[in-house]
């Protein structure tokens, strides 16, 4: 009897934890620009009355941030495009950003797989993970007029925007040879 109650019990601890842990996580979402030619993979969280940015923000100005939860946010171009104003090849790759309060820096990698920001800014990793960088190019930041709650990304086939808390950033992009 004592035996079954125990197995209940942590038949009941397990799964009320798988739950509480399952709702913790942030969504993943991809999202397509209308012609399909830009896809955005990328882990949504939530402000939950946190401060995103700044000092005593969750990300703070001047590092590198996944642009997202969980693993490092990935874009993908089915076509060459000028992603600011530099030339990038057709493909997928690691996005990050560095925001700050005028403008952020917005960085594309050519390393997938990568599970948040830690390679890219441990001292060792970092140097190496650096060297894989396809494009780096920094965009006005604005403040909105209201918080968005979830990280929103969004793109189109003229820019992807990126809006959190009080922050929103949109990055040109253009495809090269022909009209988004």
């Amino acid at each position: 009897m004592k035996k079954g109650l125990l197995v209940c019990l942590a038949l009941l601890i397990t799964a009320t934890s798988t739950l509480v842990f399952a709702q913790a996580k942030s969504p993943h979402l991809k999202v397509e620009s209308p012609s399909k030619s830009v896809k955005v993979v990328y882990g949504q969280p939530s402000k939950r009355g946190r401060v995103i940015f700044g000092a005593d923000g969750l990300e703070k100005y001047g590092k590198v941030w996944r642009t997202g939860a969980d693993e490092a946010t990935e874009i993908t171009f089915t076509k060459d495009v000028m992603f600011g104003d530099k030339m990038v090849k057709a493909g997928t790759y690691t996005l990050f950003t560095i925001p700050d309060e005028k403008e952020w820096t917005v960085i594309l990698n050519s390393k997938l797989g990568q599970w948040g920001a830690y390679d890219y800014i441990d001292p060792v990793k970092g140097v190496e993970l650096k060297k894989k960088d396809v494009a780096e190019i920094k965009v006005p930041a604005k403040t909105n007029a209201t918080p968005v709650e979830k990280l929103t990304i969004t793109p189109t086939d003229s820019q992807v925007s990126i809006a959190w808390d009080m922050a929103s950033i949109a990055i040109p992009i253009k495809a090269v040879g022909g009209t988004n």
